[in-house]
């Protein structure tokens, strides 16, 4: 069955940088679109950068130029290098299989969250 580990997640201080993964496992990764979301106390879970089979990105206006979304399929990983990070991005960090389609963004099979706190 599919299984997705997120990790990496911490306490960092507004302007620092920190680095999420994801690791993938029970199905054929390099054929699978991946994603990240979050969601912050009190708000909708929201998409912030996918990955297609391809390599192409797309990101979140609020996050573009500041978090970049990576795979590395030797690995079955995905990443999410997150600087510059706000106070406005802590949340409750989750991977996902799925995209961004028509404008709206899907998640399909689900990893369990990494928080990341930015005080």
């Amino acid at each position: 069955h599919v299984q997705l580990v997120e990790s990496g997640g911490a306490l960092v201080q507004p302007w620092g940088s920190l680095r999420l993964s994801c690791s993938a496992s029970g199905f054929t990764y390099s054929t699978y679109c991946f994603s990240w979301f979050r969601q912050a106390p009190g708000n909708q879970r929201e998409g912030v950068a996918t990955i297609a089979t391809d390599g192409t990105t797309t990101y979140a206006d609020s996050v573009k130029g500041r978090l970049t979304i990576s795979r590395d399929n030797a690995k079955n990983t995905v990443d999410l290098q997150m600087n510059s990070l706000k106070s406005e991005d802590t949340a409750l960090y989750y991977c996902a299989t799925g995209g961004k389609y028509g404008g709206k963004w899907f998640g399909v099979d689900w990893g369990q969250g990494t928080q990341v706190t930015v005080s």
